[in-house]
């Protein structure tokens, strides 16, 4: 996604905050977020780079549009600013795909369409304010759900799966990145060591990490990488496989 001029220094947490505050997408972070997902998620614009590569493979114009024409029709569930958008986007021609960028927070999806929409106004890109959980797909070619599973209460997690499994074409995909707990303590305890090494070579400070880690305690709830196949197999689908990991963030690709 690119830079603009609104994009500020993520600064939320570099004073001391009331311990039971907890994290929201409020314009706050949605003036920083590009920031702090920069600085904060490893590997992130390595899995944004790889969605159109992916898709090309997949999205083979399974659906029709309004106008008649044959397109992949793409959800983006938890769309944040667009940044799936931009790189599908970017990669394919404005008849190719119908994206469809939903998501929960309005100064989110308020920004993202006013961004998307400079840079690609020929492509047919709709955000929705929405909740993934409540919306209706339609039929589709590929899903992509990037660091959004990991926010919904975990009993729902699964009625998703199961939707987008049912919106899918044969042989369409879903593309689920999230972040990732070890069951083994110590193991998991390391990783995570290594995550705010991470976070402090990219100019966090210790208060800024753990004022986020408390933040995001019971907001961001994490499962195993086992716990998503295992999910993703109940939803319906027969073959998932873990195609991208930095640490405690994976991407993994389930297949109908």
């Amino acid at each position: 996604m690119p830079n603009t001029n609104h994009d500020t220094h993520d600064t939320l947490f570099t004073t001391p905050l009331d311990k039971s505050a907890r994290f929201s997408f409020d314009e706050e972070v949605v003036a920083c977020f590009p920031d702090m997902i920069r600085r904060s998620v490893p590997g992130y614009g390595q899995v944004l780079a790889m969605l159109p590569i992916l898709a090309r493979r997949h999205c083979l114009l399974r659906q029709v549009s309004n106008r008649g024409a044959r397109v992949s029709r793409v959800y983006d569930l938890g769309t944040s600013l667009g940044a799936v958008s931009f790189a599908l986007a970017d990669k394919f021609a404005p008849d190719e795909l119908e994206i469809h960028a939903i998501d929960i927070s309005a100064p989110m999806i308020e920004r993202a369409k006013s961004v998307v929409g400079e840079h690609y106004p020929d492509h047919d890109i709709r955000f929705w304010l929405d909740d993934v959980c409540q919306v209706d797909l339609l039929p589709c070619d590929l899903i992509i759900i990037n660091l959004t599973l990991q926010f919904l209460p975990p009993d729902q997690r699964l009625l998703l799966l199961q939707k987008c499994h049912h919106a899918l074409a044969e042989g369409g995909i879903l593309i689920l990145t999230e972040k990732t707990h070890l069951t083994d303590e110590r193991d998991d305890s390391w990783r995570v060591e290594r995550y705010y090494d991470f976070k402090r070579a990219n100019g966090y400070s210790d208060m800024e990490i753990s004022g986020k880690r408390n933040a995001l305690e019971n907001v961001l709830i994490t499962d195993t990488l086992h716990k998503h196949h295992e999910r993703l197999a109940q939803a319906g689908f027969e073959r998932s496989l873990t195609w991208f990991m930095f640490l405690n963030f994976a991407s993994i690709v389930a297949f109908k």
